[in-house]
């Protein structure tokens, strides 16, 4: 069975050395010393570890199972839920006058982490909940805030999101369930939804789902589609459940993988409905939901990553295949470990460079989502917005990636169930296809997120990488290492940005066919820029001679690695998108 340990000495190295985050004029962020943040963390990887990793292989083999409209989880998983609730990890950064701890989020992202790399099926009943309240909060009443959200923010009732339907996904503009207001105030819902995860199941006393649909006489399209608040159970005054609502699971979906997850088909048969923000503004207030859940599957991407990544290195350190062509390491055996082998080698690098670079830059994002919400840092804003197609697309992309290259290691140990590492697999691939396939994330990050606000974002993205580069540039190790590299990628950046400014207009497929290598090379551009500050950070460690050496000499001989090795794929992209879309477009639709 794969095991797994939350890599404490890394995240708190991208807190305290890397962000410094007790240093940030943050509301909130003074407290997050390196004591309490470590208090937390080592908290949450031994519940991960402890309880929830054990279970990860058991939830995927049973899955759930539905009994007269009752979705039944596996075996353990209500016990662990009770377990992640009782403990207040459902409510990290939930506000005070709502029973939570007031943290920032970046906690709530910091301390999910673990739990999502040990068990990320289960991990999805809380995760799917607090957007659910970040919606309400943001969007909705006096009364609808004190209704839902202390129940919520505890888990006592969990959440979910409802937006696609048989007929459509990501064209939410042809949605067919319907509102129908009632003299009351209320409506009444009436459609079907899939894919809708956790949509049913046993684990809480009632399920708040937010539901998109149209209100008759609105709006064609997107701009007729309004957000409602459809309980379960209906409550009662004095907030005590009432009455069963017309909303049912009809189906469970079998998947490809997180089978611990309740995947399910709602069915609203007239339930009753309260209207969430302003009437026809409901994607306003459901990307509310997305953007914040839009990061937390890009951290499932590279989380993923990390627990393969741990058992593929257990594994290769102790499987026994061949002997080293410089001459044997293990010369008391019948032959070498397999780590020995430079190919081994290059694909454990792979991995950890990866995931390392990724926590560090979904961390960076939770701590921009916290200054804009804290502060109203437009800038701040502006760049989360920027970036949230890169860390949902690019680093889902790389992290499934990493989990084929760990179960490669495995040889056909890793095609097989018993040792866990098809699981990760299976698990990974959903990151890249739901609350936006990734293909879409390209799309918004070329055709909208590159010219919104005049291009700003971007542009202040470059100058910071100048900045940085400038300030940085008297080491010339530094400098040869890291800097040099940044410089190249960010050059290949600005010249596919430029390719799509003097050809976007007049041939709009030449943008488009090029939109996926340009969130790739973007991804590339982050990641390099991040292990550049990580590098930095950890050099300023050796020099102090303070912390432990061979931490941070590991931390640079990685950072070089991508440097490197991933990094100059920016050309290879640059190369695609500047060919433009003749090649892409080339064949009529029936000669495919």
């Amino acid at each position: 069975m794969p095991s797994y340990t939350a890599p404490i000495r890394d995240m708190q190295f991208v807190l305290h050395e890397t962000l410094k985050v007790s240093e940030q004029d943050i509301p909130g962020y003074a407290d997050l010393d390196a004591d309490f943040t470590a208090a937390i963390l080592e908290e949450a990887g031994k519940l991960s570890s402890g309880v929830l990793a054990p279970l990860n292989m058991l939830g995927d083999h049973e899955g759930c199972r539905i009994e007269n409209g009752m979705v039944r989880t596996p075996k353990g998983f209500k016990e662990a839920f009770d377990k992640i609730r009782d403990g207040g990890w459902t409510a990290i950064d939930v506000a005070e006058e709502f029973g939570g701890q007031g943290l920032p989020y970046l906690m709530h992202t910091a301390a999910n982490e673990p739990m999502v790399s040990a068990n990320m099926a289960l991990n999805m009943y809380q995760g799917l909940t607090h957007g659910a309240y970040t919606a309400i909060k943001i969007h909705g009443t006096d009364e609808q805030k004190s209704r839902w959200l202390p129940k919520l923010g505890s888990c006592e009732w969990t959440g979910t999101m409802n937006l696609t339907e048989p007929h459509c996904g990501t064209d939410l503009g042809l949605m067919r369930t319907k509102a129908v207001p009632q003299e009351d105030g209320t409506y009444r819902i009436s459609g079907q939804k899939i894919f809708i995860s956790a949509g049913e199941h046993d684990m809480a006393e009632n399920i708040v789902h937010l539901v998109l649909a149209k209100i008759p006489g609105g709006p064609e399209g997107i701009k007729g589609v309004s957000l409602f608040v459809v309980p379960k159970f209906l409550v009662n005054e004095d907030g005590s459940l009432g009455a069963r609502n017309g909303v049912a699971c009809g189906n469970l979906e079998e998947k490809m993988g997180i089978h611990g997850n309740a995947t399910c088909v709602m069915n609203y048969d007239e339930a009753e409905g309260y209207l969430l923000g302003e009437a026809h503004k409901g994607m306003r207030a459901m990307f509310t939901m997305m953007n914040e859940a839009r990061l937390g599957v890009g951290l499932q991407g590279w989380a993923q990553s990390e627990v393969a990544y741990q058992n593929a290195l257990a594994y290769a350190k102790d499987r026994l295949q061949g002997r080293a062509v410089t001459g044997a390491k293990n010369p008391e055996g019948p032959a070498d470990p397999l780590i020995v082998h430079p190919d081994i080698r290059r694909s454990l690098m792979d991995q950890k460079s990866f995931n390392e670079a990724a926590r560090a830059f979904t961390y960076w994002g939770a701590m921009l989502i916290d200054r804009s919400h804290k502060t109203g840092d437009a800038e701040a804003e502006g760049m989360i917005s920027l970036l949230t197609p890169i860390i949902k697309g690019f680093l889902t992309d790389k992290g499934f990636e990493m989990c084929v290259q760990a179960q490669q290691i495995f040889g056909g140990h890793g095609y097989i169930e018993e040792w866990g590492m098809s699981q990760f697999v299976r698990d990974a691939r959903i990151a890249m296809i739901y609350e936006g396939a990734n293909g879409v994330q390209a799309l918004d990050l070329v055709g909208r997120k590159l010219a919104a606000q005049g291009g700003k974002p971007m542009m202040t993205l470059i100058e910071e990488i100048k900045v940085f580069c400038k300030e940085n540039a008297e080491d010339e190790a530094f400098a040869r290492d890291f800097l040099e590299p940044l410089k190249a990628a960010s050059k290949d950046m600005q010249a596919a940005a430029m390719f799509f400014m003097q050809n976007g207009m007049k041939d709009p497929n030449a943008a488009l066919a090029g939109s996926t290598d340009f969130m790739h090379l973007m991804g590339h551009v982050c990641l390099g820029w991040t292990w550049a500050r990580m590098a930095r950070a950890a050099q300023a460690g050796l020099d102090s001679g303070a912390g432990d050496r061979g931490f941070y000499e590991t931390k640079l001989a990685t950072g070089r690695y991508y440097m490197a090795r991933q990094l100059p794929a920016t050309k290879m992209h640059l190369a695609r998108i500047q060919s433009g879309a003749a090649t892409v477009m080339a064949l009529e639709a029936d000669a495919f």
